[in-house]
Formats: C-alpha cells, sequence, structure tokens
C-alpha cells in the first residue's frame, strides 16, 4: 500500500487503510473469547446516525454490546438505566444528581460502572473508546483488549474540555489498537501508536440507493433543490449558504439535522432557506430522493481539519450530484476521481451546481458505484474485527 504523500497536489485514492509502519508481530494475540463489548461515547445513540452506529449495530455478530452514554442529570438518586435499540445492543445512560460535581461526577460513574459489571456478569470484554474523557472512571478495567476508535479530533471542537489531550495520550498508551475516522487523521496520529489503522466512512450502499427508485413527484419545496444532511455546528460555513442564497432566490436550500453549539440567529434566513431538523437515519433516503444536488458547505478551521464525512458516500449512493468545499479527505479520496466537485468560493460553488443541474457532473456513475460498493460498514467492520483478533491489550 502507497501512503499519500501529505504534501502532494494531487492525491491517489485509497480503499483499504493504510498499514502501520512499525506493526509489532512478536507480541501474542488476543484470546478470542471476549463475550461483551462495552461503547464509551460522547455521542447519543439516538442523535445523528452515524460511524458508531454503523459499527457497533455489526459488533453484535460478534458480542453484546453496552454503549455507555455520558451522564443526564436529574433528580433522584444516582442510577443506570438501560435501553435495549436492538438483540444483543443496549444503550446504557447514567442519571446522577443536580449539582454534582466533576470529582463526585467521576466517583459516581466508576460505582456505578462496577456495579453493573457485576450485574450482567461482564468479564472477558473489549473496552471501546470514542472519547478518551471516559479514561476518568474506567481506567481501572481490564478488558481483553482496549480499543480507540479516533473518529474526530475532539480537541478540536468548540468547548472541548481541557483535560482532553492529556486523556487522549493515556489511552493511547492503553490501547491495543487504534482507529482513526479519516486519512488525514490517521497522518496526524500515525507516530504516536505502533497499532493504527485508518478506515474512512463507508456507506450502507442498498439502504440510500433506494432514493434512485422512480417515484411519484412528493415535493413539499419547489425545485430546484439543493441539500444538506448532518450536524450543523461550528463547521458549518453558514456565511457561504447565506451569500449562495441570496445570489440564487430561485434555488431552494434544504438543511436537515440538529443545530449544536452556535447561535440560530447566525444562520441566514430566507423563503428558500429551509431547516427541517433531524429526520430518521430510516428516512433520509427519502428527502434526498427530493433533492436535485447534494452540498457539502463546510468551513475551513481547525474543527473541519481532519474530518471524513459520511454524507459523502450517502449522497452518492444516493445518487445524487456532490458539491463540497475542499475537505482534505474529499479531497483526495472523491475529488481527485472526480466524483465530487471540489471548489472554494461562493463563485465557484455557486458555478458547479449550475454543472450538476445540467446533467453534466459526475459522469462516471458505474465507477462511483463499483467504489462505494467495496466500501461497505459491513466490509469495514469485518477488517476492523480481524484486525482487532490479531491485536493485544496493552496497558501502563
Amino acid at each position: 500500500m502507497k501512503m499519500i504523500d501529505s504534501t502532494a497536489t494531487t492525491h491517489a485514492v485509497l480503499t483499504s487503510p493504510p498499514q502501520p509502519a512499525k506493526p509489532t508481530p512478536s507480541r501474542p494475540p488476543i484470546s478470542d473469547d471476549a463475550q461483551d463489548l462495552i461503547c464509551f461515547s460522547h455521542l447519543r445513540w439516538n442523535f445523528v446516525y452515524q460511524r458508531p452506529q454503523h459499527l457497533l449495530s455489526r459488533a453484535t455478530e460478534s458480542y453484546r454490546v453496552w454503549f455507555l452514554e455520558e451522564p443526564v442529570y436529574d433528580d433522584g438518586e444516582p442510577r443506570l438505566t438501560q435501553c435495549k435499540q436492538a438483540n444483543r445492543l443496549t444503550v446504557v445512560v447514567p442519571h446522577l444528581p443536580h449539582g454534582t460535581n466533576s470529582d463526585q461526577a467521576r466517583q459516581l460513574q466508576k460505582e456505578l460502572l462496577d456495579t453493573f459489571m457485576v450485574s450482567q456478569q461482564i468479564d472477558n470484554f473489549v473496552a471501546w473508546y470514542y472519547t478518551p474523557m471516559a479514561l476518568l472512571f474506567s481506567d481501572h478495567l481490564k478488558p481483553k483488549l482496549t480499543v480507540y476508535d479516533c473518529m474526530d479530533e475532539l480537541s478540536a471542537f468548540w468547548g472541548a474540555p481541557p483535560q482532553l489531550l492529556d486523556q487522549e495520550k493515556k489511552l493511547m498508551q492503553r490501547a491495543g489498537v487504534v482507529f482513526t475516522g479519516g486519512y488525514s487523521l490517521y497522518e496526524a496520529k500515525q507516530h504516536r501508536h505502533p497499532n493504527i489503522f485508518a478506515f474512512p466512512s463507508s456507506i450502507d450502499f442498498a439502504h440510500f440507493a433506494t432514493a434512485r427508485q422512480p417515484k411519484p413527484d412528493q415535493r413539499t419545496i419547489a425545485s430546484p433543490s439543493i441539500g444538506f444532511s448532518g450536524v450543523i455546528d461550528e463547521r458549518f460555513d453558514y456565511q457561504l449558504l447565506g451569500e449562495m442564497a441570496s445570489r440564487r432566490p430561485d434555488w431552494q436550500f434544504v438543511l436537515i439535522g440538529p443545530i449544536v453549539k452556535i447561535d440560530h440567529n447566525m444562520l441566514p434566513k430566507g423563503p428558500n432557506v429551509h431547516y427541517l431538523g433531524m429526520k430518521a437515519y430510516n428516512d433520509l433516503p427519502y428527502y434526498f430522493s427530493n433533492w436535485d444536488v447534494a452540498m457539502m458547505p463546510f468551513a475551513l478551521n481547525d474543527s473541519t481539519r481532519f474530518i471524513s464525512p459520511t454524507k459523502t458516500p450517502e449522497y452518492l449512493a444516493a445518487g445524487l450530484p456532490v458539491v463540497s468545499t475542499p475537505i482534505r479527505d474529499v479531497v483526495r479520496t472523491y475529488g481527485s476521481e472526480d466524483f465530487v466537485q471540489v471548489v472554494n468560493s461562493p463563485d465557484a460553488f455557486i458555478k458547479a451546481i449550475e454543472l450538476a443541474l445540467a446533467k453534466k457532473h459526475p459522469q462516471n456513475w458505474s465507477a462511483i458505484d463499483a467504489f462505494l460498493k467495496k466500501n461497505s460498514w459491513n466490509n469495514t467492520w469485518h477488517e476492523m474485527h480481524r484486525i482487532m483478533q490479531m491485536s493485544v491489550t496493552s496497558y501502563q
């Protein structure tokens, strides 16, 4: 596998994860008798359906999966609630009293976790982390394998805890294997762990391809319709959206997803800008089928430097032309193959949408579909699990 030169101006497409520069084959393989997988997540299961849900739903093939969320604060005694989401997958939520300080919260979560593990007879297990902050109450655990699935550079997001980088350093030391959510993130962290692999966003092709099927026109919004689906936060370029909406009042801009961490008043408003809120994952193909073009107007800042947007393959699987700002992992994986138009100004964005509306881009859907089918979430999980089985538990 040829690694991408980060200084190159043109990029090759990588369809399989880069291998670690210095593997450690002398270590013994992990025992395959782990029965459970405990995931420590900063994201809610019933928030936007993305990487954790795709991977851990598939992990139920091999484990009982326990998805442990961050605590909620309410009245009553400290407790854990459980909600079964699917066969062998349960969401676990700590409830802590209002007024609990950070030290108390850490101790209470540790006690609740220990009691929970005893009650569920969890002994042989994998610890899977999305947030290094969870080490504050789980660093005493002795899993068969510790996995750090680093899907984002969380330290670059607004409101990141000041101790996050220190906790990530500790997690990297404990982890037997590290996965990253994209190639740029892999390159940034590859020298910090000997057993690290890049697994960028994959696709449930069959799910989103239903948007391509002919159906009666069910639009409630006029066309042409340019859509976005995802979290609207500090990564979203609201100024770019506002510029396009004002210059093309004949285009309808449709946005699906929650608005978080930013002032709603900052977002552009007008008769051709439509905020529909968050929609269920199962309903997304229906909404996509009513769009003419999909957009990814990401701001270029610290919070987007390492992202690998899940929505890129989802849009393409739905048969939608895609226009994006120059997010690095989009450029190297999709832009270099001319699957996605990548532009860097409002003028260029508008021209690219015009090209897409005229059916002049993309031109090679068969190549796009072949790429997407090869990069399924099923393939990604099975390769991750193969690596896990060959990895080792590492502790300090």
